[in-house]
């Protein structure tokens, strides 16, 4: 469990850095929030996250595009059912691909784009009621680390755009490459240049 849920989180921040950094109006947006949340103290406690609805809406949308674990545990069909004309007895095991899903044009609007604004005023939430949107799953076999995992990730995030400017090292661009595996991590490493802010 240990290994899964840093993994997991790791994973999830390096995923959001790197798309910060394609998208210098989201880091810019991110990092007024913290600052005004911040207020020149010397980090962002835990208790402030609450009032940083950009940051919860940056994090969604990392996850929506790039979530760890793209295929979710085996389900398994208790009874026989009819799904888009297809026959599925009983019985069935049933893998979902939450990565497909999450990049469905037909849910999404500009479903390959990295827009935060999408989750803010919405109700959608990555708790497994909204199936649009599972990155940690649904129903019983949800990950039962989501609460940990995504103040982890929040409190990091928010103190990293707090108090560092990121940019890349020399005319180095990024890659996106995934990997292959269990856990989908960037092939190669995103590779920053970290100023504090001033």
């Amino acid at each position: 469990m240990f290994g899964a849920g840093t993994d997991t989180t790791s994973t999830t921040l390096e995923w959001t850095l790197t798309e910060l950094l394609r998208n210098p109006r989201v880091m810019k947006k991110l990092q007024q929030e913290a600052q005004k949340v911040g207020q020149g103290r010397s980090f962002i406690p835990e208790g402030d996250i609450d009032k940083m609805p950009y940051l919860k809406a940056v994090l969604k949308e990392s996850l929506r595009l790039h979530m760890p674990v793209p295929l979710l545990v085996p389900r398994e069909s208790t009874k026989e059912v009819k799904i888009m004309g297809y026959d599925i007895p009983s019985g069935t095991q049933v893998i979902i691909n939450a990565w497909a899903i999450a990049r469905d044009p037909s849910i999404w609007d500009e479903p390959e784009k990295f827009k935060p604004e999408r989750f803010l005023n919405s109700p959608i939430d990555y708790k497994g009621v909204h199936y649009e949107f599972t990155p940690f799953g649904a129903g019983r076999r949800k990950c039962p680390g989501i609460t940990f995992a995504m103040v982890v990730n929040e409190i990091v995030l928010a103190n990293l755009v707090y108090k560092f400017d990121f940019g890349l090292p020399g005319e180095e661009g990024l890659d996106m490459t995934e990997d292959v595996g269990f856990t989908v991590h960037k092939k190669l490493p995103v590779r920053v240049v970290a100023t504090p802010c001033e």
